[in-house]
Order: structure tokens, then sequence, then C-alpha cells
């Protein structure tokens, strides 16, 4: 029975996010990752937001240049925060990329697709690689709840429903 526990119990998944396109493209100004998610929010996070409580999703991205003779080395990780909020004077869904208005949404579900299917986000300047090394990439996305108000931080902590990301994916890029 022990073996069977040991070896044949699944591996804990992260709750609430699939991440179903990930890719690194080259582009005149550097890098940019085209990403997509695929998640729904449970009922405790959409009573959140319509409380006026901002959510904060954050992507994360982290590149590594593989060495046989000691560890990998890390190339550049970098992270955006998509912020989504509820003003409930206008009736409207506010999303907001990196601290700047982004747009205004009539509804949760069109303000999510900014989170869902954000633009081709640039992660690395032109020169930032060097063209024809493989590099391992890893990509996640998460809700942020350290940026929560302070109570709900401690909330967070002890609700599983706010545990709300994805597993990391992982590719490898050529660069080019």
């Amino acid at each position: 029975m022990l073996l069977a526990l040991a070896f044949g119990a699944p591996p804990a998944k992260a709750e609430g996010v699939d991440i179903t396109r990930a890719n690194l493209e080259a582009a005149d100004e550097g890098y940019r990752l085209s990403i997509a998610f695929s998640f729904d929010l449970n009922r405790s996070l959409e009573d959140a937001i319509q409380r006026g409580i901002p959510l904060y999703f954050t992507t994360e991205i982290e590149l590594s240049r593989p060495r046989w003779y000691w560890f990998n080395e890390k190339t550049l990780s970098a992270s955006q925060t998509v912020r989504i909020a509820y003003n409930a004077l206008t009736r409207q869904y506010q999303a907001a990329i990196g601290g700047q208005l982004q747009a205004s949404f009539s509804t949760l579900d069109e303000a999510l697709s900014l989170v869902r299917r954000p633009g081709r986000w640039l992660v690395a300047e032109k020169g930032a690689l060097k063209p024809g090394e493989v590099y391992n990439v890893e990509v996640r996305m998460y809700l942020d709840v350290a940026r929560l108000p302070k109570p709900f931080q401690v909330n967070a902590l002890n609700n599983s429903d706010w545990r709300f990301s994805s597993d990391w994916k992982q590719f490898t890029y050529r660069a080019e």
C-alpha cells in the first residue's frame, strides 16, 4: 500500500489555470512572448472583485542557457502584472497592465480576456540572447495575493479558493 501511495499518486496540480499556448518570437525590437491561458474564476474570486477588491494576475518568464560543465546560466527573468478591478459607480471593469490603465469593460469576462490572451509582451531587448543558442524557457501565471489588501492576504493564506495558479510550462527556444 505504501508503494502504491509513493509511486501511484499523481503530482499535485496547480489549481485553476492551464497554459494553452506559449512561445517566444523574434521581433525587430527584441523577443516577444506569445501566450494564452484557459481558466474560470471560482465563486470566491468573483465575489471579491464584485465587492471592489482588485485582483492581480502575474505572468512570470525565466530563460536559462544549459551548460554541460556547470549549472544552467540564468539569462533573464521578467514578470508582468494585470490588475482587474470593478468600479461600482460606473459599473465597469477596469484592466491595467503594469500600473497603466489599459481599458474599461462592461463584463468581467471581457476584462479577463486581457489576462487570458495578453498582447505579445516584449520580454527581452534585441541582443539580450545570443543568436543560435538554445534556451530553456519557463512560464507561469498566478494570482498575486501579496498585492491584495492586508486583511485579504491573511484570508488568502488560509483559504484554498485564493490559490489560483498554473504549473510552470517549459519549452526550448533557439535564438535568432
